[in-house]
């Protein structure tokens, strides 16, 4: 796994999200609103041996595909449908040479996709399985869940909350998140 220092995160993201862009402020509220709650997370739990560096690395980056994307309600105007962040995500990082990082962008959409439910349902996305399966993946996309990019970013989200939005995914999404509650919280 290649590790890299805080401030090449940042750079990363300054490099796609000058200090100009629309999404930028908004961008950085949410991953590091994620990065404190993922690292909380594997504060509290040192048996899960977590590798807390990359997951202070991969939480900042993990949405950096969204200006790919057509949301402007927070300041992206991309062409591609907003669940592509993920692999879009993916591929930039992949680019810059962080694969794990990478797989972290693709596999934090909900509580994740398999390959089964990107066909049936017949969703923008390759069909793979973009499931969270590291420890510090899933914990980046559980902390994930708490906060929103939306109008109060700042904000965590409660369980009840999350567990209501996910009910639209189907019950398999809520068990996976109350899974991951039970090991994290």
């Amino acid at each position: 796994m290649t590790l890299i220092k805080r401030d090449v995160a940042i750079s990363i993201l300054d490099k796609y999200y000058p200090g100009n862009h629309p999404a930028r402020n908004i961008l950085l509220t949410h991953s590091r609103k994620v990065q404190q709650k993922a690292l909380q997370i594997a504060d509290l739990h040192p048996e899960l041996n977590a590798d807390r560096q990359f997951i202070a690395e991969a939480a900042m980056l993990h949405d950096i595909g969204i200006f790919l994307t057509y949301a402007p309600e927070i300041g992206c105007n991309g062409t591609n449908p907003y669940i592509c962040h993920g692999y879009l995500g993916r591929e930039i990082l992949e680019k810059e040479g962080l694969p794990c990082h990478a797989l972290v962008c693709e596999r934090h959409t909900g509580t994740g996709l398999t390959a089964e439910e990107i066909k049936s349902q017949k969703l923008p996305l390759p069909v793979r399985e973009m499931v969270p399966l590291s420890i510090e993946e899933q914990i980046i996309c559980f902390a994930d869940k708490f906060f929103s990019k939306g109008r109060n970013p700042e904000r965590e989200k409660s369980i009840d909350e999350i567990t209501r939005s996910l009910k639209k995914y189907g019950n398999d999404k809520i068990e996976t998140f109350l899974k991951w509650k039970n090991i994290f919280l």
